[in-house]
């Protein structure tokens, strides 16, 4: 009996991708029993590029796959020639440092993905992993861009299915998964929780999960000066963003489930 795509999607293996901006938290990742890491900085507005020494502290403390979010600024995936000239170091520079992988991606004005730019930053990744970041979710046409992704040879696509959360996405996700047969991998992410996981896998036939876990742990500064903000306002600056081991935990041991059930 000749298999249908679901059947194929089933017998994937479950892989638990953690997005950390911290040593700490990626070393939460891997004791909670996550597959790879999507390493970034400030993961607060969304991630932006790590730098050098905190990409060589989780190489030291975890062994488990890195990928580098590589995203010069906040804001839109509309890049200038200067940021796409940092882009590109940037590639070259966590390839020589021994990155597993890089997560990019960069849109042009009228939102379609800007091929030239995805291309040269492709092209510099040689034999690296490439992830579409979520520049794909606020692209104009998504199947268009899957196809693009697929033949500038992008390994992963990390989508919410252009919604707030993977949940509220799961249809784009389910037909995402048929577009792409199994040729690029549809990684889910925003808003995955251990208690979504497994719905969300069977509704959408999604293997790959994309989550942060995090937990907002309390500063350890006894003296606070208030009203002197740092950064954008309305955020706790005394709120230490960091990827709890038990919610890490929790989601490995339901997506382990899944590959046993299958």
């Amino acid at each position: 009996m000749k298999k249908t795509e679901k059947d194929r999607n089933e017998h994937l293996p479950c892989v638990l991708e953690v997005c950390a901006d911290s040593a700490e938290s990626a070393i939460a990742a891997q004791t909670g029993g996550a597959d790879r890491i999507e390493l970034c900085s400030a993961l607060i507005i969304g991630g932006i590029s790590p730098g050098a020494a905190l990409f060589r502290q989780v190489r030291r403390y975890t062994d488990l796959e890195v990928r580098v979010l590589l995203r010069p600024r906040f804001g839109d995936f509309c890049y200038s020639k200067y940021e796409q000239d940092v882009l590109k170091e940037e590639v070259q520079l966590f390839r020589e440092l021994g990155a597993d992988g890089v997560v990019i991606g960069s849109l042009n004005p009228d939102g379609t993905l800007n091929m030239e730019q995805m291309e040269e930053l492709v092209h510099l990744a040689g034999d690296m992993k490439v992830t579409m970041h979520r520049a794909f979710d606020v692209c104009r046409d998504p199947f268009e861009a899957l196809e693009q992704c697929r033949k500038l040879g992008i390994d992963t696509i990390l989508t919410s299915g252009q919604k707030a959360s993977a949940w509220e996405g799961r249809y784009l996700l389910a037909e995402l998964m048929k577009k792409a047969e199994g040729k690029v991998e549809i990684l889910a992410g925003a808003g995955i929780r251990p208690e979504t996981v497994a719905d969300l896998a069977a509704f959408t036939g999604v293997r790959s999960f994309h989550m942060s876990g995090k937990t907002v742990r309390k500063s350890r500064m006894q003296f606070r000066r208030e009203g002197v903000p740092m950064g954008l306002p309305g955020f706790d600056e005394y709120g230490i963003w960091q990827t709890s081991e038990e919610n890490i935990r929790a989601a490995s041991r339901i997506l382990r489930r899944l590959d046993v059930s299958d």
